[in-house]
């Protein structure tokens, strides 16, 4: 069984990938009904306790859209209803929560692609964000949810599966995927994609076994470039992020929506925000000379 990437080739070896898959245990199957956001928001976040193989939907409450507004806040906002004052980075109560905002996917607005990580950080013991590119936040806003918060500890390497087109949520146990996310990435996003043309509906969060072993280790989102045919990656690169989603025995989350297209935000007032993004595009291109 053979699972390498070639770098000069961008050619992946994936001899083995069937029996790979094959290997998964079905730990949890859930059905949800996927929704686009109001306005940006979906009003629901999701989530998923690894030790109970539990997961839940939480409402959005107006609090939290008009004090937090999302990213960053939705983020602060359930760590703090998750923890206790004497939580480690390590115990199962200890949270990941990666929420996107209500900017997320949509295209007229430069960074919306964006998603913020927040949990307690092996390097410093307090609550530590990162913000992230890639695919996963605005393919997870537009399966329905404002976040997805992760708690406990699976007993073995998992992956979290949040298939829209299917309409299910599952947890698999994973044992023969390497988890470096150079690998990762594209591995999982041919197993969970339904032909070539559905790569760029797969996002994947993964982090290496250098994470296990290095309080810095990053998590990794990937998104498929077509000019190249392979997955890219983004990094959420502070705080040592990496070293509780392995922890955890995470060994990635995939996330899938297809039909996705410049609308899919539906705000409020589109044109405010094409306006809004056009004056930030100018902005970029006159001011910044890097």
């Amino acid at each position: 069984m053979t699972i390498a990437y070639d770098y000069k080739t961008r050619t992946l070896y994936t001899e083995g990938a069937a029996a790979q898959k094959a290997a998964h245990k079905v730990l949890l199957r859930h059905t949800f009904e996927p929704s686009l956001p109001e306005r940006g928001y979906t009003n629901r976040t999701l989530h998923i306790d690894l030790s109970t193989l539990k997961v839940t939907e939480k409402a959005v409450t107006p609090e939290m859209k008009e004090v937090f507004i999302g990213g960053r806040g939705f983020g602060l906002w359930y760590l703090w209803h998750a923890i206790t004052p004497t939580t480690k980075w390590n115990d199962p109560e200890n949270d990941i929560i990666i929420s996107p905002g209500p900017l997320a996917g949509n295209t007229a607005y430069a960074g919306s692609g964006k998603s913020l990580v927040v949990t307690l950080s092996p390097l410093t013991g307090i609550p530590i964000d990162s913000n992230v590119g890639g695919y996963f936040g605005p393919l997870l806003k537009f399966c329905g949810y404002d976040a997805l918060e992760i708690q406990g500890k699976a007993e073995r390497d998992v992956v979290v599966l949040i298939d829209g087109p299917k309409k299910t949520i599952t947890i698999e146990e994973a044992p023969e995927e390497n988890p470096d996310s150079h690998v990762a990435a594209e591995v999982f996003m041919h197993q969970y994609a339904d032909d070539a043309k559905d790569f760029v509906n797969v996002s994947v969060v993964s982090a290496g076994k250098g994470a296990e072993h290095s309080r810095i280790g990053c998590l990794n989102f990937s998104w498929f470039d077509p000019k190249r045919g392979a997955a890219r990656l983004k990094q959420a690169g502070r705080g040592g992020i990496g070293l509780v989603f392995r922890d955890k025995k995470i060994k990635a989350l995939v996330v899938k929506k297809s039909g996705v297209n410049a609308a899919s935000n539906r705000p409020d007032d589109e044109q405010r925000v094409r306006a809004a993004g056009m004056k930030m595009h100018r902005e970029m291109h006159d001011l910044d000379h890097l």
